[in-house]
């Protein structure tokens, strides 16, 4: 008897609508790390120390109780109770069932959270949603008196509605608690890692000075209290005398600027708190936060630290003349002995992803960078001896460095093509650090070359499309100019996947293929990607082949509030969503922004192209992997997709697998 088929009916009833809550339930990856419930927490800690940031709370306590629940509570302003003036429901019931309903999106002048880690809105919702049961006691001073107003909710809905009454005499106080149930079948552990959560609550303790903080462990009866007046500087010490038993080089280099009124280009407050020391030997210690939010992953304001410490420690040596001949320092340098720790305030901070492990903030650089190296000038100016003693540190690992670098040169064949008359090459000869970006179109070539950093990054620029070479004999390839030109720049001879092809010529540790964000750029993606599949597989098994990202939008948004007009940039039509989206919820009107499309790469100028595209500080890089590839099948597939006399193939697997793609036609 033969089977049934599967119905594969499509038709409006195959389209499902997720209401509420229902979106984290069924990718709660999405909005959340899932190891364990700790982040969920994290994001009720968060508001917390939001409301400490904004100078209304000064105890934070943390309790893990006996029945696997965790409570959070504050003496904050406590979340508002009234009606929603739209919602027409409780404003708090808003908070923990709505996604992207929160007090953070308002960044104007005098808002709630003018300065927080929250963005999305969709932090304690999603607590809410991946919990068995939530309840909640607020605290608050209103023009009615004292009133306390309580409610619960079970797997994301209300099970409890809120009810209120009038604070008795050890009520009289502002506040909130909440506790919460972690839902265990959404984690791969069900207990929170102890270690983490005292780092995550130690480190509120730093970055709040004066705001006690408390861990009470009520299944073994241990209470942990931590309360720092000395903020970061303490906090830096202490984590050393711990992780390393090496001495200071220097002083502690300590500071905190933010921007006033009149700043150009950033708004009233923004700016950061930083300590930094630098050692000999011994392991370092590295930390940043965002609007109080540990990123574990760097990012923007990181790199605005890398190279304002960079930049102020190059001018003093060259400034004192302590650079020996042939020795030109990189960041690197700099910042291989740094410890540190670092506190950004970013009025309207971009994550990468909701786990906000990682700022992706452009402007972020060049804020933090600002006020570090000014301030660092100044400091090494005023104790010369301290940047002498800091420069020899610096010019030691330059010249450990180009040793380095030079061994490796050695091993080079001394037998070297000429290389192609259209490549512009960088000026360092360290491979590790070295990039060639193959660029589609000679326009886009001139911006690239315009826009790169000479030092390390060279250009390659291609006419037209690359040959198809997936049925090219080795011996024939050499043939196509375009090809012959790729393989003399990055010196490494064409090869097979069971070679063993001689690399210690390779010239750059990174290559990247710069292409337009439309289909016609997708097309010359795939033609060197089977180039490099084909031809180089050591390449892409090594992990020296790239694809750079630029945007296929800029928005240009309005200034609102605070916040002064900026350019954003989108990837895609998803991220374009996502940032007219944001703008919406910013206040800012229907119209009120604009939007350009790029047709290519070319209509960049060479600033827009470094900052979105080429600068590894800002940019959006995608390594290329083999991933789980069979060898035999994977070859089967590249051949039904790129060979010449597959065409009957191609259409049929199109007919199966076609409305599997999105494709931008």
């Amino acid at each position: 008897m033969a089977t049934k088929k599967p119905s594969s009916e499509y038709s409006e009833s195959s389209i499902r609508v997720l209401k509420g809550l229902e979106p984290v339930k069924q990718r709660p990856g999405m909005y959340t790390r899932t190891e364990s419930p700790l982040h969920i927490i994290q994001e009720v800690i968060d508001n917390a120390s939001d409301e400490a940031l904004g100078g209304h709370c000064r105890n934070i306590t943390v309790t893990l109780n006996t029945d696997g629940s965790v409570t959070v509570e504050d003496d904050g302003r406590g979340i508002p109770v009234g009606m929603h003036p739209e919602e027409k429901v409780p404003t708090v019931e808003i908070v923990f069932t709505r996604l992207h309903a929160g007090g953070k999106f308002d960044k104007a002048s005098g808002a709630a959270y003018a300065f927080s880690g929250g963005l999305h809105g969709v932090g304690v919702s999603v607590t809410n949603a991946l919990s068995t049961r939530l309840e909640i006691t607020v605290w608050r001073k209103d023009d009615q008196g004292n009133g306390v107003h309580q409610m619960a909710f079970a797997n994301g809905d209300v099970i409890e509605k809120m009810k209120s009454r009038p604070a008795g005499r050890d009520d009289r106080r502002s506040g909130t608690r909440v506790t919460a149930w972690p839902d265990p079948k959404y984690f791969d552990s069900p207990a929170i890692p102890m270690a983490d959560l005292i780092r995550l609550l130690r480190s509120k303790a730093v970055l709040l000075p004066g705001v006690r903080v408390e861990l009470v462990n009520a299944k073994t009866g241990d209470t942990q209290t931590w309360k720092y007046e000395q903020g970061l500087r303490g906090y830096l010490n202490e984590s050393l005398a711990q992780s390393s038993s090496a001495e200071l080089l220097i002083p502690l280099f300590e500071g905190e600027q933010y921007a006033g009124a009149d700043a150009e280009g950033f708004a009233e407050g923004e700016g950061a708190a930083w300590v930094v020391a630098w050692t000999e030997e011994g392991n370092v210690v590295r930390e940043s936060y965002v609007n109080l939010i540990p990123t574990s992953a760097g990012g923007t304001h990181e790199s605005g630290l890398r190279d304002g410490l960079f930049n102020a420690v190059k001018s003093f040596a060259e400034l004192h003349s302590l650079l020996p001949k042939g020795v030109k320092l990189l960041p690197e340098d700099v910042f291989a002995r740094v410890s540190f720790v670092l506190s950004a305030r970013v009025l309207d901070p971009q994550f990468q992803g909701q786990t906000k492990e990682r700022l992706n903030s452009r402007d972020a650089v060049r804020l933090v960078s600002g006020f570090i190296r000014p301030a660092l000038e100044l400091w090494l100016h005023q104790h010369v001896e301290y940047g002498r003693k800091l420069a020899e540190l610096v010019i030691k690992q330059a010249q450990t460095r180009l040793r380095s670098a030079q061994k490796v040169e050695k091993k080079k064949s001394s037998g070297v093509a000429v290389l192609p008359g259209k490549l512009t090459d960088c000026e360092s000869t360290d491979t590790t650090r070295n990039e060639l970006f193959l660029v589609e179109g000679d326009s886009a070539g001139g911006s690239a070359k315009m826009g790169r950093d000479k030092e390390f990054q060279a250009i390659l620029p291609l006419r037209g499309k690359v040959l198809n070479s997936w049925e090219t004999e080795r011996d024939r390839l050499f043939a196509n100019n375009e090809i012959h030109d790729i393989a003399v720049a990055i010196g490494v001879d064409p090869h097979g996947p069971n070679d063993e092809p001689n690399l210690s010529g390779l010239r750059y540790g990174r290559i990247c293929i710069l292409s337009d964000a439309d289909v016609d750029g997708s097309h010359i993606q795939v033609l060197l990607l089977t180039l490099f599949f084909r031809h180089f597989p050591k390449l892409i098994e090594r992990g020296n082949i790239c694809v750079a990202r630029p945007p296929l939008y800029r928005v240009d948004a309005p200034a609102r509030g605070k916040k002064p007009a900026q350019k954003i940039y989108a990837l895609d039509d998803g991220e374009l969503v996502a940032i007219q989206d944001k703008l919406r919820k910013d206040g800012v009107k229907e119209n009120g922004w604009s939007i350009s499309r790029f047709k290519g790469l070319g209509e960049m100028n060479a600033e827009q192209l470094w900052e979105t595209t080429m600068n590894p500080d800002t940019r959006r890089l995608l390594p290329v992997a083999l991933g789980s590839f069979d060898t035999a099948d994977s070859e089967a597939c590249f051949t039904m997709l790129m060979g010449k006399g597959e065409a009957a193939a191609r259409r049929s697997w199109l007919e199966e697998h076609g409305n599997e793609v999105e494709a931008d036609i």
